[in-house]
C-alpha cells in the first residue's frame, strides 16, 4: 500500500498523541488517604512509601497522609506490630492494617522493673493489660480495671459502697498475718498507692507473677508486682490533642434479702394464733426506705502537646458518685501534669510530673444493715408528729434515723510528685535517676447526737476527730548497658541503688457529754465528759536501702537468659538479719524460630518455652520497731505522794526479737507461649511456690520473757496451680471484627508448718462469732497445718430433726465432732471477654467468676432464730423451715460461694472520619454500658463476693450483716477528641 501525504500526516498526529498520553501518565499525582486498624481506629505514625522510591510520608493524628507519586506506582504501608501492605496509588485510599502476632510480640514493650523489654524476649511470667482491654463503666477504685482480666489475679470488691476499694491476691496468699496485696509501681516508682493516679490516664498494667520476674523488688515482691504506665508523652511527630470523656450513671441494688413484708408478717401471725404480737399498723419495707436509685457522673478533660524534643500533658477529672444506700456519697477531684524535655543533642531526657486527688465521702454506719432486718415491717419510720419512731426499751435504733442523723465525713488527699532523668553516656550505656515524693492523708469527723444510744446507753452526744498520714521519699539510681554483638548476641546489663524513707503519724480525739448538737464534731471542747484514752497520737518511720542488678542475654533471638539479684537492708529487720538477699534466674527458648521448625511457619507464629526460679520477700508483716523491746503506758495510773498527783505507769509491752526477718517465698514457674494461624494465641503457666518464715505472734513462757507473746518467723505455706490465657481473633473483615479472650486459673493452698522447737501453735482460732447471741466463745475458722488459710472448722450438720433441732454429727462417745468445712479462698478464677465492631459500631462483653470457695452466711444464721418472730423480722423461707432450735454454728450455714457475674456490656457508635472532619473533630463516640446485669449463684445471701481481706486475721469469707448491696448500673457516655 502506498503511503499518501494524508496517511503520513495522520500517522504523525497519532504518534504525537500517544507520546502526549504517555507523558501525561508519567506525571506526578497527589495521593491522599488514611491508615486504620481492624477496629477502624486511626494509626498514628504509620509509614507510607513508594515501592522502589525514596519518597515517604507519616500518618498524622487522624491516621491521614498525603504523598506525591506517579500514577500506577505501588505504595508500601507499614506500622509496628502490623502486617505490611502494598496497594496501588489512587487519589483516595483507605488502608486497613491487620495485627501480626509475631511482629507484635517483637515490638510490644513490657515493664519488667527498672526498665522495659520486648515481649518476645521475656523469660518470666508477666501478663500485660492495655487500656482498651480494661474494665469499662463506673470506676471507683483502680483495682477494678483488672477484675477478670488476668489469669491468677483475684480481685474482690466485697462492698457496693462508693468509697470501697478491692482486695488483690496473685496466685493465692503468701502470708497469714501480713499483707497479701502485690507491690504497685507507677511510672517506675515502687510502693505507690494504686489510686494515686487517675484511671483514665493509665496506658497499661504489667503484672509480674513469678519470683523470677518480681525478685528485682526483693523484700517487697513476694505477692507479685503491678507495674502501671501512665500517659506520658513522647513521639517523633508533632501531636496536639484535646479530649473529653464523661458519663452519667444510674444504679440500684441488684439484690435484697427476702424478709417478710408487712402482709406476710400479719398472715403468719394469724396462722400461728400469736395474740401477743404487736401490730404497729404500718407497712414498712426497711430496705426500700434506706435504698435509692443512685445518680453518678464523671468528667475528664485532658490536653497534650508532644514533639520530638519537648512536650506536656495535663488531665483533670471530677467524679460525683452516689451509693445505692441513701447519704452514701463520694466526690473526687483529680489532676495530673507531666512534661518532658530533651537536651545535649537528644542524649538527656527529663520527665517531671505530679498526680494528686482529693476525695471526700460520707460512709454509712454498717449497723443499719442489721437494724433494717431486725425491725418488724409493721413498725413505722415516723411518728404522727413527723419525728423518727423508736422502739422504747430496746437497743434497736430506727435505721433511717441512724443513717440520716449520724454525721460522719471523711477526706483523703493523695499526692505523688516525681522527676526522672535519663542520660545516654555512650552508645548503649545510659544512666537513670528517679526521685519521688508521695503523701497520703486521711482525716475524718464523726458525731452522734445527744439522743443517740451506744450499746444501750446514752452518751449525751459523742464526737471524734481522726487524722492519719504518711510520706514516702525515694531515690533510685541505676545504669543500663544494652548492646548487640555480631547480630546474634544481645546483652542488657542493669545495676542500681535505692533509698526509701517512710514516715507516718496521726492523732485521735474523742469527747462525749454535749448540751447541744449544734457544733457536731467541730467543737470537741464543748463536751463535758473526758476519759482516759479519749486522746492519742503516734508517729513512726522506717528506712529501706537496696542494691540490685539484672543480666539479660539473648542468643540468635531464640535462647534467652535473665538473672537478677537484690540485697535489701531494712530498719524493720532484727539485729541478726538486717540484710536479705533475693536471687532469681529464668530461661526461655523460642522453639518456633529453630531451623527445624521451618515447615511449621505457615501456621505456627510463635512457640516459646520458659522456666524460672526465684526468691522474693514480704516485710509488711513486721511493722516498725517489732524487733525491739518497747515500753508503753500501761493504761493504769499510780499516785505520786511526793507531788500529790496521779501519774501514768509504764511497762514493757513487747519482747525483743533480734532474729526477726522478712517472710521469703521461693517459686518455680514453667510457661509456654504460643500463637497459631495469626488468630489464636495463648499462655500456659505451671507454678509452685513455698513461703517460709511466716510471721505469727506466739505464746512464750514467763519467765524468762517479760511479755507472754512474741512475733517470730516460724511457719511454711505452699501454693501451687496453673493458669491458662487464650485470645482468639475470630473475624477480620472490612466491616466486621470479633475477638474473644479467656483467662482461667487454679490454685491450691496448704499451711505445711506452724511450729518448731521454740514456738508452738497446734491450731489457731480465727473467725470469731462473739457478737452472735449465745456464741461468745465460738470461732468459725482455724489456722492449722495441713489446711488452707481461711479454713472453716466446726461441726457437720446432718439435717433437721422432726422436732426442728440441728442434728450435729457425733463421735462414738456421743460428743459433737468438729472438722474441716471448706475454705473461704476460691480455687478457680475465670474471666471472659468479647470485643466486636461493625463499621462504626463497637460492642464489648466482660464476665468473671470464682469457684471452689465457701461463705459463712452469719446473717442467715442469726435470722434463723425462732425467738425473733414476731417481735422482730425474719427471712421468708425460715417460716417454712420447721426449725425450733437456737442459732447454732455448723456447716448448715456454710454455703458454696461459686458465682459467675456478667460484669459489663458496652455498645458504642463512633462518627465516621468524613463527618468528623466537617465538625473539626478527631473523635466523637457515644456509648451505653450496663454493669452487674446478672450473677449466677446458689448463694442465698445478698452477694457471694464477700470479703477477702489482706490477711486471715480479718475473717475472710464471712457475711455478717455488712454486705452493702452491689449496684446494678446503667451509664451513658461520650468521648470527644479535638
Amino acid at each position: 500500500m502506498k503511503l499518501t501525504f494524508q496517511n503520513k500526516l495522520s500517522g504523525l498526529i497519532l504518534f504525537m498523541m500517544m507520546l502526549f498520553c504517555s507523558n501525561v501518565s508519567a506525571q506526578n499525582i497527589t495521593v491522599s488517604g488514611s491508615v486504620v486498624d481492624s477496629e477502624k481506629e486511626p494509626l498514628i505514625g504509620a509509614s507510607v512509601s513508594v515501592v522502589g522510591g525514596k519518597v515517604g510520608a507519616i500518618t498524622d493524628l487522624d491516621g491521614k497522609f498525603s504523598i506525591e507519586c506517579k500514577q500506577g506506582d505501588m505504595l508500601e504501608v507499614s506500622y509496628i506490630g502490623y502486617t505490611t501492605r502494598k496497594v496501588q496509588a489512587a487519589k483516595d485510599l483507605k488502608v486497613v492494617l491487620e495485627e501480626d502476632a509475631k511482629k507484635l510480640d517483637e515490638v510490644t514493650v513490657v515493664g519488667v522493673g527498672y526498665g522495659k523489654m520486648r515481649k518476645s524476649d521475656l523469660t518470666g511470667a508477666i501478663a500485660s493489660v492495655s487500656s482498651k482491654d480494661m474494665k469499662q463503666g463506673v470506676i471507683t477504685s483502680t483495682e477494678q480495671l483488672l477484675q477478670g482480666k488476668v489469669a491468677g489475679l483475684s480481685i474482690v470488691q466485697s462492698s457496693g459502697a462508693v468509697e470501697s476499694g478491692a482486695s488483690i491476691r496473685l496466685r493465692g496468699g503468701t502470708s497469714l498475718s501480713a499483707s497479701n496485696g502485690p507491690l504497685v509501681v507507677v511510672d517506675g516508682i515502687p510502693g505507690v498507692d494504686i489510686n494515686s493516679v487517675q484511671s483514665s490516664e493509665i496506658v497499661s498494667m504489667d503484672i509480674l507473677k513469678d519470683a523470677s520476674a518480681a525478685a528485682i523488688y526483693g523484700s517487697r515482691g513476694a505477692n507479685g508486682v503491678i507495674i502501671i504506665t501512665t500517659n506520658r508523652q513522647g513521639t517523633d511527630t508533632e501531636v496536639n490533642t484535646i479530649q473529653y470523656n464523661g458519663y452519667v450513671a444510674f444504679a440500684s441494688a441488684a439484690r435484697k434479702l427476702d424478709v417478710l413484708s408487712a402482709n406476710q408478717w400479719r398472715s403468719y401471725v394469724r396462722s400461728t394464733g400469736n395474740m401477743s404480737a404487736l401490730d404497729f399498723g404500718a407497712s414498712t419495707d426497711w430496705q426500700d426506705e434506706l435504698m435509692r436509685t443512685a445518680v453518678s457522673h464523671s468528667h475528664n478533660i485532658n490536653f497534650s502537646s508532644s514533639k520530638k524534643n519537648h512536650g506536656y500533658r495535663a488531665s483533670f477529672t471530677y467524679n460525683n458518685n452516689e451509693g445505692v444506700i441513701k447519704t452514701n456519697t463520694m466526690n473526687r477531684l483529680a489532676g495530673s501534669l507531666s512534661a518532658y524535655q530533651t537536651g545535649l543533642n537528644g542524649h538527656l531526657r527529663l520527665d517531671e510530673g505530679i498526680n494528686t486527688n482529693f476525695d471526700s465521702w460520707h460512709p454509712i454506719d454498717s449497723r443499719i444493715f442489721e437494724r433494717m432486718i431486725n425491725l418488724q415491717p409493721t413498725f413505722p419510720v415516723y411518728n404522727s408528729d413527723g419525728t423518727y419512731a423508736q422502739l422504747n426499751g430496746t437497743n434497736t435504733e430506727n435505721p433511717v434515723e441512724l443513717n440520716n442523723h449520724r454525721t460522719e465525713d471523711r477526706k483523703r488527699h493523695r499526692f505523688l510528685g516525681y522527676m526522672k532523668a535519663e542520660l545516654q553516656i555512650i552508645d548503649g550505656l545510659s544512666a537513670t535517676m528517679n526521685t519521688s515524693y508521695e503523701f497520703n492523708s486521711v482525716k475524718s469527723g464523726l458525731y452522734k447526737p445527744t439522743y443517740a444510744r451506744m450499746e444501750g446507753q446514752s452518751e449525751k452526744g459523742w464526737g471524734q476527730r481522726l487524722y492519719d498520714d504518711y510520706t514516702n521519699k525515694q531515690l533510685e539510681l541505676y545504669l543500663t548497658y544494652d548492646k548487640k554483638f555480631a547480630d546474634i548476641h544481645h546483652l542488657n546489663l542493669m545495676g542500681g541503688y535505692s533509698y526509701l524513707d517512710n514516715i507516718y503519724e496521726g492523732f485521735s480525739a474523742t469527747r462525749s457529754g454535749y448540751d447541744s448538737d449544734a457544733f457536731g464534731y467541730n467543737n470537741l471542747g464543748a463536751g463535758s465528759d473526758y476519759r482516759q484514752g479519749d486522746a492519742g497520737s503516734y508517729k513512726g518511720g522506717s528506712k529501706l536501702i537496696s542494691f540490685f542488678g539484672r543480666v539479660n542475654y539473648s542468643l540468635l533471638d531464640r535462647y534467652m537468659l535473665t538473672a537478677t539479684l537484690r540485697r535489701d537492708g531494712s530498719s524493720r529487720f532484727g539485729e541478726n538479719h538486717k540484710w536479705g538477699v533475693f536471687p532469681s534466674v529464668s530461661f526461655a527458648w523460642r522453639i518456633s524460630e529453630e531451623p527445624f521448625m521451618a515447615s511449621t511457619r505457615e501456621w505456627l507464629d510463635n512457640l516459646k518455652l520458659r522456666a524460672g526460679f526465684g526468691v522474693t520477700g514480704n516485710q509488711n508483716g513486721i511493722g516498725e520497731y517489732k524487733s525491739l523491746s518497747i515500753l508503753s503506758a500501761a493504761g493504769s495510773a499510780y499516785y505520786d505522794g511526793a507531788t500529790n498527783t496521779w501519774k501514768n505507769s509504764y511497762t514493757q509491752i513487747q519482747n525483743p526479737n533480734p532474729d526477726l526477718k522478712w517472710e521469703s517465698t521461693a517459686q518455680w514457674n514453667l510457661g509456654v507461649d504460643f500463637s497459631v494461624f495469626n488468630k489464636l494465641n495463648g499462655t500456659l503457666e505451671l507454678y509452685y511456690k513455698k513461703t517460709s518464715d511466716l510471721l505469727w505472734t506466739y505464746p512464750v513462757p514467763q519467765p524468762p520473757y517479760l511479755v507472754g507473746t512474741m512475733l517470730a518467723n516460724v511457719g511454711d505455706l505452699v501454693n501451687k496451680g496453673f493458669e491458662l490465657t487464650l485470645g482468639y481473633k475470630a473475624v477480620r473483615t472490612k466491616d466486621w471484627t470479633l475477638d474473644a479472650n479467656m483467662s482461667m486459673s487454679y490454685n491450691k493452698q496448704e499451711i505445711t508448718k506452724l511450729s518448731n522447737d521454740q514456738y508452738q501453735a497446734v491450731g489457731l482460732q480465727a473467725g470469731p462469732l462473739h457478737s452472735v447471741r449465745g456464741m461468745s466463745n465460738i470461732y468459725s475458722q482455724v489456722i492449722k497445718e495441713g489446711y488452707p488459710a481461711g479454713a472453716f472448722w466446726g461441726p457437720h450438720c446432718q439435717g433437721i430433726s422432726e422436732d426442728g433441732k440441728y442434728m450435729l454429727e457425733k463421735d462414738a462417745d456421743g460428743k459433737v465432732k468438729e472438722g474441716y468445712l471448706g475454705s473461704a479462698m476460691p480455687k478457680w478464677n475465670i474471666g471472659l471477654s468479647l470485643n466486636a465492631t461493625w463499621k462504626n459500631f463497637d460492642a464489648s462483653v466482660a464476665a468473671y467468676g470464682m469457684f471452689g470457695q465457701k461463705v459463712l452466711n452469719v446473717s442467715r444464721m442469726v435470722l434463723y432464730d425462732p425467738t425473733r418472730f414476731p417481735s422482730q423480722n425474719t427471712l421468708d423461707d425460715f417460716m417454712t423451715s420447721g426449725i425450733t432450735d437456737n442459732p447454732t454454728f455448723s456447716d448448715y450455714f456454710i454455703e458454696k460461694g461459686d458465682f459467675f457475674r456478667l460484669q459489663a456490656i458496652t455498645l458504642g457508635y463512633s462518627l465516621p472520619l468524613n463527618s468528623l472532619k466537617k465538625l473539626g473533630l478527631t473523635r466523637l463516640r457515644f456509648y451505653v454500658t450496663g454493669e452487674n446485669l446478672f450473677c449466677i449463684t446458689g448463694y442465698k445471701g445478698i452477694d457471694p463476693e464477700v470479703s477477702v481481706p489482706d490477711n486471715v486475721l480479718n475473717s475472710p469469707g464471712i457475711d455478717f450483716f455488712n454486705s452493702y448491696p452491689r449496684p446494678r448500673t446503667f451509664s451513658i457516655g461520650l468521648n470527644v477528641g479535638f
